[in-house]
């Protein structure tokens, strides 16, 4: 139950239309026209949510998007197949490796590359590695929504450790480039494996505190337990996906319904709980968190100490692939994550479309679900459906 659940006379509230649009007439005072966004510590990245208030409960949301670099798509299509490597990992800078898996997989299908066994296992260890650093984010910060900032510090300290082990493999922090069609870049550096495992029992200690400043605190559950609850029949229905599906019963992990680089090699179970509030959203990627230093524990014990990283590729600045059309689809820690390419024989891609998480959870989902909640819980229940504002403008 919300902390703030006042009953209010809903009779006074605006009525739909023929249309079944809300009649809001502003000019009678009754209601209040108010921006959450883009520039606000409680929206995630750049968009805003046009709020339409009756006290301090909402009555209609809108979220608005275009404050953010655009067009990805269409530069991809006017740019060579190597070059679309760095376009594409922009359309989600929070967690960019699911961009390069999507958009290698898909080149290298079309081309019929099959990638050495190393850089499987390569590419599988960035994946997981991407989404400890994205889950090192969001856990600590839907405490941060409700005012407990010391976890989100904690949390910035721990995503640093991993985001150390990107620039000592890859060279870079954020953004990595460091899978290429064909492969990977490179083998592990000396002693990764030694300093990664040191980085998880730090994060272990982390997982622990977090689960006491959080979830063992009377007022995290007030404020969590019970608010901007999903109904199982809106997951179809919106295309709800990854741990927002998984927190209202439904078993869906793309890494286990259609296994992808060595992932049918690996030990694992998703949480899946059966009541998506809040609290059970933030809880389940918090097991999510568990399961991902697991599986980087896993992957680092039976992964082959050498071999090939790379198979033969042609001259990049003269690919061209023949006509034909598919889709790669990857279990991002938003959910799946899916990229739809169709290529005409040229040296360019004719077709791009990604298929993310962020368009159904922050649009539709979003805007129903803010109805009827508090104004303070805007912050909350945004950043439980973990959305990234770049993968809508894509």
């Amino acid at each position: 139950m919300s902390l703030f659940n006042i009953k209010t006379d809903r009779s006074k509230y605006p009525q739909p239309d023929a249309d079944g649009k809300l009649q809001i007439d502003l000019d009678s005072h009754k209601y209040v026209k108010l921006w959450q966004g883009p520039n606000h510590p409680g929206v995630t990245g750049n968009m805003a949510i046009e709020l339409t208030l009756a006290g301090d409960e909402i009555v209609e949301a809108k979220t608005h998007v275009g404050y953010l670099h655009r067009g990805f798509e269409k530069l991809i299509e006017r740019r060579l197949f190597i070059q679309g490597m760095q376009t594409s990992i922009r359309m989600c800078v929070a967690e960019p490796d699911s961009n390069e898996y999507v958009y290698c997989a898909c080149v290298e299908e079309l081309s019929g590359i099959e990638i050495p066994e190393m850089a499987r296992w390569i590419r599988t260890l960035i994946l997981e590695m991407a989404r400890l650093q994205a889950l090192l984010r969001v856990v600590p910060g839907q405490g941060g929504t409700f005012a407990l900032g010391v976890g989100v510090q904690w949390g910035v300290y721990m995503r640093e450790l991993i985001l150390d082990r990107f620039e000592e493999l890859t060279g870079g922090r954020i953004y990595h480039m460091f899978m290429t069609p064909g492969g990977v870049r490179g083998l592990l550096p000396y002693g990764f494996k030694k300093r990664m495992e040191e980085n998880l029992q730090e994060i272990d200690k982390f997982i622990v505190r977090i689960d006491n400043l959080m979830y063992s605190n009377s007022v995290f559950k007030r404020r969590a337990v019970d608010v901007a609850v999903i109904d199982p029949s809106w997951v179809d229905k919106y295309g709800i996906v990854g741990p927002v599906a998984r927190s209202a019963g439904f078993n869906r992990d793309v890494r286990k319904d259609y296994p992808y680089l060595v992932y049918d090699q690996l030990d694992f179970e998703p949480m899946v709980m059966h009541h998506s509030d809040i609290y059970n959203r933030s809880r389940t990627r918090w097991h999510d968190l568990i399961m991902t230093v697991d599986l980087i524990r896993q992957i680092l014990a039976k992964m082959p100490e050498k071999g090939e990283f790379k198979a033969e590729t042609p001259n990049v600045l003269h690919w061209r692939i023949p006509k034909g059309e598919t889709y790669v689809r990857s279990e991002a820690s938003r959910g799946e994550y899916g990229l739809y390419m169709v290529t005409d024989g040229s040296d360019k891609p004719r077709r791009i479309n990604l298929r993310g998480p962020s368009y159904n959870h922050a649009i539709a989902l979003l805007e129903d679900l803010l109805v009827g909640a508090n104004i303070s819980d805007v912050a909350a229940i945004m950043v439980s459906l973990q959305t990234c504002p770049p993968e809508i403008e894509r």
